[in-house]
């Protein structure tokens, strides 16, 4: 009789594991995983600032170039508090690291992309080393369900 009750009981465990594991999970779009991700938490901050995150939480395919945490640290503090001062200038800088449209790392080649800020990136390839203007990519291909983030080593700056 324990052994019967040790194995339904065995056996209701491992189909709770079963199902824990295959409940399928809602996607993220970029706006939530920007926001899950704590080496972003100054571009989700900076999202919410500026009203842009009802834009990337939209049905529509965005990439993201997004800066870490450490990349805006090493900024000036002259040129972030000209930024927190001027909303426009620093929506348009945000959304000078987007994309319209999922550029994944194989799509990632040498030439210009427009950004949704309406100016372009440049993106050049050295076999997986990839840039988009002069940043880094640092990490690929975040998926989420409206886009693909990609992080870089730098803020990049439009032409004014």
């Amino acid at each position: 009789m324990k052994k019967r009750i040790l194995a339904a009981v065995t056996y209701s465990a491992a189909m709770l594991a079963t199902m824990a594991c295959t409940v399928p999970r809602k996607p993220m779009t970029v706006a939530q995983l920007i926001a899950a991700n704590p080496e972003l938490s100054r571009v989700a901050s900076l999202i919410e600032q500026t009203d842009l995150a009802e834009s990337f939480r939209n049905p529509d395919s965005l990439t993201i170039f997004a800066p870490t945490n450490d990349v805006f640290r090493a900024l000036p503090p002259a040129v972030v508090g000209s930024l927190m001062n001027d909303p426009a200038r620093l929506k348009a800088l945000l959304t000078y690291h987007v994309v319209p449209g999922l550029l994944m790392t194989v799509d990632l080649s040498i030439g210009r992309v427009k950004t949704m800020q309406g100016g372009e990136l440049s993106l050049s390839r050295a076999g997986m080393f990839v840039t988009a203007d002069e940043a880094v990519i640092t990490t690929f291909d975040a998926q989420a369900s409206n886009g693909v983030i990609h992080t870089v080593d730098k803020v990049m700056m439009p032409a004014c």
